[in-house]
């Protein structure tokens, strides 16, 4: 895998639907199959993409985490400006800050490979420790989860 680029995110303002859940519930297909036929009511889309949003409770510990620690998982788009809201929906600021992106290539069922790479390798051994915002992952239109040369860029908050 290929070390991540740096980058200093400005603040983002998305538009989406939550849940609580845990990997053990593993709740993404329902939220996403909710989500996406009401996209074309989102006004102001500042891109095409789709982001999968982790809003964790606390800074993650990876020694304490496990498969029924609950978060927060959001299925949003990005917008330049939050006033028209749809029904159902809410608004989420991603707050400035350094982010490390990785690319995960491959279907959805492979990123443990890649987070195991993120958390037990690469984070570890860097200068770097995880800060206390939200973790994402972009889509394009065009990301099928269960294709073998899917690519998804993986943002991980660091500080």
């Amino acid at each position: 895998m290929q070390a991540p680029k740096i980058i200093e995110l400005p603040e983002k303002q998305c538009i989406g639907i939550r849940i609580r859940t845990s990997l053990s519930e593993n709740q993404t297909v329902r939220l996403w199959q909710q989500f996406k036929p009401r996209v074309r009511d989102i006004p102001h889309r500042a891109n095409p993409n789709f982001y999968s949003i982790e809003n964790f409770d606390t800074v993650v510990d990876f020694k304490r985490f496990s498969p029924t620690t609950l978060f927060e998982k959001w299925a949003a788009v990005e917008v330049s400006q939050m006033e028209q809201i749809p029904e159902g929906m809410e608004a989420l600021r991603l707050p400035s800050g350094m982010y490390a992106v990785f690319i995960h290539h491959g279907p959805a069922h492979t990123y443990p490979e890649t987070a195991q790479y993120i958390f037990g390798t690469w984070l570890p051994h860097s200068a770097y420790q995880l800060d206390d915002r939200p973790h994402f992952e972009i889509m394009t239109p065009q990301y099928l989860p269960h294709d073998p040369h899917a690519e998804e860029e993986i943002w991980i908050p660091i500080k």
